[in-house]
């Protein structure tokens, strides 16, 4: 098999670290994962299979399509996304629908019911059945084995915090539920009382960082492109779509296989880094949707061939780019090889 001259870098031992830091926060309430948007773009079954392996036993996923990828590896599946008509021909037995609507719950009741979980809305508006809904009993004599709601803003420290906490609590005992689930990666670092039964990281297990309860979190995702050419560029001579960038003196240059089709975007132009060993490697000129230049003065020895990697700490690179953390991850392209190490 022809590997890609592209390949993130997946460090296993830092996934499974995180999961297990975020755990130990959790407290008493068990501790899931959303491996949605597969697996926050690392490869939703390579999570999965060492998360479960590390003992987490409850996974996260959006679509219907992101459980069937995933189902045959036995692990319990909640489907965020609720129940489309569409959806009801082919469900894994291992998956369960949170239930968002009241016409999603008469479908449900309709297809023969069974194991559900139920989202809840808060405050986010957006998903979710309302409170009052619940009081009305919408729920009523559903087998329902997680009740679920979404902080809107848990990474900041606002008052809609706790009024999400207190109106989630609030419906404890008024449903069949086994469990309730609230918080998310930066919930989990609320406090024991945002934690309920069970917490539902997602960012913090890929290494973003949110919270100063998130100082452990390790880098999980490295990106590595591969040098598709070295070049010597004089002084005064510019780099790139709509020449951005002119060369202040003569420089040794290489060219990736890398742009904005593979997720690295055109905000990196003249701003990104790229590392080979100690020697920090800037971009020079405008991204584009294949190929990125870097400037190599840095790294003289380094040749056609050889591999360099970019640097992509989730919280540095988000505060470089503009983009959020989770953006970084999940735009991360196909043409990428996962590589766990």
């Amino acid at each position: 098999m022809t590997t890609a001259p592209l390949r993130l870098r997946l460090d296993a031992a830092a996934l499974v670290a995180n999961w297990t830091l975020l755990a130990r926060l959790s407290g008493a309430a068990a501790c899931g994962a959303a491996v949605k948007a597969n697996g926050y773009g690392l490869g939703a079954r390579g999570v999965v299979e060492r998360l479960a392996a590390a003992g987490c036993r409850d996974f996260f996923v959006a679509t219907w399509a992101e459980a069937r990828a995933i189902a045959d590896l036995g692990v319990s599946i909640s489907v965020l996304h609720g129940l489309r008509a569409e959806d009801l021909a082919d469900r894994p037995a291992s998956a369960r629908p949170v239930l968002a609507s009241a016409e999603q719950v008469v479908r449900w009741r309709g297809a023969g019911g069974g194991a559900c979980d139920v989202m809840v809305d808060t405050g986010m508006n957006r998903l979710g059945v309302s409170p009052t809904d619940v009081a009305d009993g919408l729920l009523d004599g559903l087998a329902i084995e997680t009740l679920m709601s979404h902080l809107v803003a848990a990474d900041e420290d606002v008052a809609l915090n706790a009024r999400q906490r207190d109106a989630f609590a609030a419906l404890a005992g008024r449903t069949t539920a086994r469990r309730m689930s609230l918080a998310n990666s930066s919930g989990i670092a609320l406090g024991a009382d945002f934690h309920f039964d069970l917490t539902r990281p997602g960012i913090a297990l890929y290494g973003g960082r949110q919270r100063g309860a998130h100082g452990g979190i390790a880098q999980v995702v490295t990106p590595e492109a591969q040098i598709l050419q070295r070049r010597r560029v004089r002084a005064g001579e510019t780099i790139g779509y709509n020449a951005t960038y002119a060369a202040p003196h003569d420089m040794a240059v290489a060219i990736l296989n890398l742009g904005y089709a593979d997720g690295y975007l055109r905000c990196f132009s003249n701003r990104g880094r790229a590392l080979a060993g100690d020697a920090v490697l800037p971009v020079v000129g405008r991204v584009s949707m294949d190929l990125t230049a870097l400037c190599i003065d840095a790294a003289p020895d380094l040749a056609e061939g050889d591999w360099v990697k970019m640097a992509y700490d989730l919280p540095e690179t988000a505060a470089l780019s503009g983009l959020s953390q989770y953006e970084l991850l999940t735009g991360l392209g196909a043409r990428f090889d996962r590589v766990w190490a």
